[in-house]
């Protein structure tokens, strides 16, 4: 049984994983410029290979992290919510605010947004032909939805292992020291170890299918980065790491994170120090090469430096609640359900401007970011949607 420690709601990550919905919008907005990775509308940048590749690193970057770092956040708020609800409660909580969400993608948001497929260029596609009902099979598929499966998955082996644990004597146990220092150094050679073994099996950028062909998972190859970030939120909960992280944390999270993005970064990529080319990338993907194993190290020194840098950062200038704050805050979980086929319409209709990759990129970001939160404040208008979402 977990030893509960005492604390308080920290602010703070209600608005970091606003601050991570919204980067998931402008990341997005990316892979539509930058096409490195199959999306559902894309323009490759045929003429701004300077642009392609800022957009493919930005993009790389944020796949690092961001993700994890929900995760991580969703597993800090978990325990008191089991705690507050009870384990039934719970769990029929999450089937309902997981769950739903889940199957209004799969069945009607997916299937929307794969239509823009139909929308680009037939030399891209090799589609000539327009859509029929058909075709609805095969547009059904999870998307961005796969983090909400991940998350309920999570959510409810937590719940069972609270449920078994709670019925044996609690252990003689205190709180636990932080794992900083010595602590964050082996979590992260763990974390980077069991990436790049699991990066064997699965590359990065390989779609896993489970079972069914609509229950498709893009980036399983981070598996032990949202499964160890989000045990990670869990232990700090209960043993308030959170608050007592120290500004000379955040500082060396940052540094560690830059300083693996210079050196680390560009020699998964390219075989070379302060290098970046991406003509031998495919390398770095996986399958035992040990450009694999530096961009798993890189990607894990990223991870952890950036967290503890962010949550130190936000907790210092966002700790305390205001009109806006708590606006994002409540919007920000139907932004991520709503803001694809936002992104993918809006660059389509703006596929006639005359823009490089970056530029286009700006301007698309700037729109479909507050664009994405309007539509998120609209539909939780609807009766009963603001319980879901």
């Amino acid at each position: 049984m977990e030893q509960a420690a005492p604390h308080q709601r920290i602010h703070a990550l209600d608005h970091l994983r606003a601050a991570l919905v919204s980067l998931v919008v402008v990341h997005h907005v990316a892979v539509v410029y930058s096409a490195v990775a199959p999306f559902y509308y894309v323009e490759p940048p045929f003429d701004d290979p300077v642009g392609a590749k800022v957009l493919i690193c930005f993009a790389l970057l944020n796949q690092a992290w961001f993700m994890g770092a929900l995760f991580l956040i969703a597993g800090y708020f978990t325990p008191g919510a089991l705690d507050r609800h009870g384990a039934g409660d719970f769990v029929r909580t999450r089937l309902v605010r997981l769950g739903l969400p889940v199957l209004i993608w799969l069945f009607v948001l997916n299937p929307l947004s794969s239509l823009a497929f139909f929308l680009m260029p037939s030399e891209l596609t090799g589609i000539t032909a327009p859509p029929t009902l058909a075709v609805y099979p095969a547009l059904l598929g999870l998307g961005p939805a796969w983090f909400l499966v991940l998350l309920l998955v999570f959510a409810l082996v937590y719940a069972g292992w609270r449920t078994l644990a709670d019925r044996r004597p609690p252990p003689a146990m205190g709180r636990l020291s932080m794992p900083f220092g010595a602590g964050a150094v082996a979590f992260t050679a763990a974390l980077a170890l069991a990436s790049y073994l699991m990066r064997v099996a699965v590359p990065l950028g390989r779609e896993v299918t489970l079972g069914v062909g609509f229950l498709d998972f893009p980036t399983l190859a981070y598996l032990p980065q949202y499964l160890g970030f989000f045990v990670l939120g869990v232990l700090a909960f209960r043993h308030d790491w959170l608050q007592r992280l120290t500004g000379a944390m955040g500082a060396l999270g940052l540094i560690a994170a830059v300083a693996a993005w210079v050196v680390l970064f560009p020699l998964a990529i390219s075989g070379q120090i302060f290098t970046v080319a991406f003509d031998q990338a495919a390398r770095f993907t996986g399958s035992g090469s040990w450009q694999s194993a530096v961009y798993a190290v890189w990607d894990s020194v990223t991870a952890v430096g950036l967290a503890t840098c962010l949550i130190v950062l936000f907790r210092a200038l966002f700790g305390g609640t205001n009109a806006f704050g708590r606006f994002v805050s409540a919007h920000s979980y139907a932004v991520y359900i709503l803001h694809v086929p936002l992104v993918i319409y809006l660059a389509w209709l703006m596929r006639g401007i005359a823009l490089s990759a970056l530029p286009k990129f700006a301007l698309v970001a700037i729109l479909a970011l507050p664009l994405s939160f309007a539509a998120a404040w609209l539909v939780r208008r609807i009766p009963l949607v603001a319980r879901v979402l």
